[in-house]
């Protein structure tokens, strides 16, 4: 397993090994072992799993309290998944770290407690796949508009995304009031 760090702290580009034959590949998606060595320490403690088409925007989501660090792979298809830094105090808040998952690449992206995470699906369909350190709460969620200039994402838009009507009114960044967002 190869592990990418990235000058945001905390942010992992996870890379499992996969034995790949003539009847196709394996890998292991989580071993609690090797990903407590590296770095992962939190427990999981619920899985999701999501299907979407081609022009979907799903994001930038975040929680607080109850703040979920995410373990977060595409199992068919591929999307760009990004990562914002809402950790009040960090020196990096307000950045953002955009990276493309595909079930051809195999590759995971672990997004910790108190960043904000999104991803806009650039094949057919996508199946994503995130494992969470802290259940849903809906009643704690808050989202950060996907296109806020402040925070830049450079989005490999084709047109216009297919946004639901909560990410579509989400606030900017700046009309968040600081008491939700994760301290650092």
């Amino acid at each position: 397993m190869n592990i990418t760090r990235f000058p945001i702290p905390g942010l992992l580009l996870i890379e499992p090994k996969r034995f790949t034959d003539e009847r196709g590949w394996f890998c292991e998606t989580w071993q609690q072992q090797r990903y407590r060595d590296a770095g992962i320490d939190k427990p999981f403690v619920q899985d999701n799993l999501a299907k979407s088409s081609k022009g979907v925007l799903r994001g930038l989501h975040a929680q607080e309290p109850f703040a979920q660090g995410k373990l977060v792979q595409v199992f068919e298809g591929a999307v760009f998944d990004v990562a914002v830094d809402l950790r009040v105090g960090s020196p990096t808040f307000g950045k953002w770290h955009g990276i493309t998952l595909s079930g051809d690449n195999g590759l995971q992206f672990y997004v910790p407690p108190g960043f904000g995470h999104g991803y806009y699906v650039i094949s057919d369909e996508a199946l994503f796949a995130y494992k969470c350190t802290d259940v849903y709460s809906p009643q704690t969620q808050f989202g950060v508009r996907w296109n806020d200039p402040a925070l830049g994402i450079e989005w490999p838009l084709i047109g216009e995304p297919i946004l639901s009507d909560k990410d579509r009114e989400a606030p900017l960044l700046a009309d968040i009031p600081v008491e939700r967002f994760t301290k650092f």
